[in-house]
């Protein structure tokens, strides 16, 4: 049995317990027709499989030297025994955090992890339907979530729980040469 917890950004060194690794096995592949003028294409490419570790650039430890977060929620998924799972954690109302673009009526899904011997057993969904319960007690009208194009199953598991992909971001990492090669894309759930 899975329960979701909500904790104090006290507890993150528990929910960094959790690792945020990534095997690339292909990425979304963009193609412009007419150079954009027909729109951006992603078509799946198998690539050679490497993994991404999600927390080599600050993970859950850092977030609270970074960023005020005492309008964030953090959540658990943990078993009977209190091991944590799977975690996620929502930005709102907070200055200096650019994906919020300064709304107050928006929410930012800014992290969603689940150990990876506990993939596939339903712990993203439910963590990810709490923080939609969220941020609506909050007044939101909409999430937004980032992910990249490295990431294909994130984007189906967004698409899957209704989210439409809102924002193309081919350059945002430009200037990160280990990630350089990355396309952001922005999802979105309205409410």
């Amino acid at each position: 049995m899975v329960e979701i917890i909500e904790i104090n950004p006290s507890e993150l060194e528990r929910y960094a317990s959790i690792p945020m690794l990534l095997e690339v096995r292909s990425i979304f592949e963009p193609h412009l027709p007419e150079n954009g003028l027909g729109g951006i294409q992603l078509t799946e490419k198998a690539v050679e499989p490497y993994i991404k570790d999600y927390d080599e650039f600050g993970g859950p430890l850092s977030w609270r030297t970074e960023f005020d977060t005492s309008r964030w929620g953090f959540f658990l998924a943990v078993d009977n025994s209190g091991q944590a799972l799977g975690g996620a954690a929502v930005a709102w109302n907070t200055n200096g955090v650019n994906m919020l673009e300064g709304r107050s009526d928006m929410s930012v899904l800014w992290d969603i992890r689940v150990h990876p011997d506990w993939r596939q057993r339903g712990i993203g969904r439910q963590l990810f339907a709490r923080a939609v319960v969220w941020s609506r007690e909050r007044g939101c009208s909409r999430m937004k979530i980032e992910t990249q194009n490295i990431n294909v199953p994130a984007c189906r598991f967004y698409a899957a729980q209704g989210c439409e992909l809102g924002d193309i971001r081919r350059f945002a990492y430009l200037d990160e040469p280990s990630v350089a090669h990355e396309i952001q894309l922005n999802w979105y759930l309205l409410f």
